[in-house]
């Protein structure tokens, strides 16, 4: 029931947050959050990471949905194991980071990006992302290491 609350909890989170972020801010705007060492950008990402496939959106979508519905079947059969903490907090990342992805994707028929880095590399710099992107990366490292 914990691994459930922590995927509900990353959607409600990332869902509030692109919320206000599609509500306040205007899109390639920048604000400094200075404390929290991030900038807050809006960015409609069209495709999936990095915008890769953006003119093949409709795809993106359908694989998004397909993708979160056999990791929701691995997710519930992992309820049947005993142990296995870091497999199932890799999987709840992983879930509440592409519910709420996916959930844009099919509301929005995009996903809101919001959050970068203030480092002088340009390129890093322009990479714009939220924080399901950031617990999907965070969930597939606990999957293989809990995997292993």
């Amino acid at each position: 029931m914990l691994y459930a609350i922590l995927a509900a909890l990353i959607f409600v989170l990332d869902f509030l947050i692109k919320e206000w972020v599609e509500n306040d801010n205007g899109c390639g705007e920048e604000r400094k959050i200075k404390d929290l060492g991030i900038i807050i950008k809006k960015y409609h990402n069209k495709g999936a990471f990095l915008n890769l496939g953006e003119s093949k959106s409709g795809l993106v979508a359908e694989v998004s949905v397909v993708m979160t519905l056999l990791l929701t079947v691995l997710f519930l059969v992992t309820f049947t194991f005993k142990g296995s903490r870091l497999l199932k907090t890799g999987l709840a990342l992983l879930l509440g980071g592409a519910y709420s992805n996916t959930y844009d994707r099919m509301r929005r028929q995009y996903v809101v990006d919001y959050m970068s880095l203030p480092v002088k590399n340009r390129f890093i710099r322009n990479i714009v992302f939220n924080i399901s992107d950031f617990c999907i990366i965070l969930g597939s490292l606990f999957v293989v290491l809990g995997s292993v």
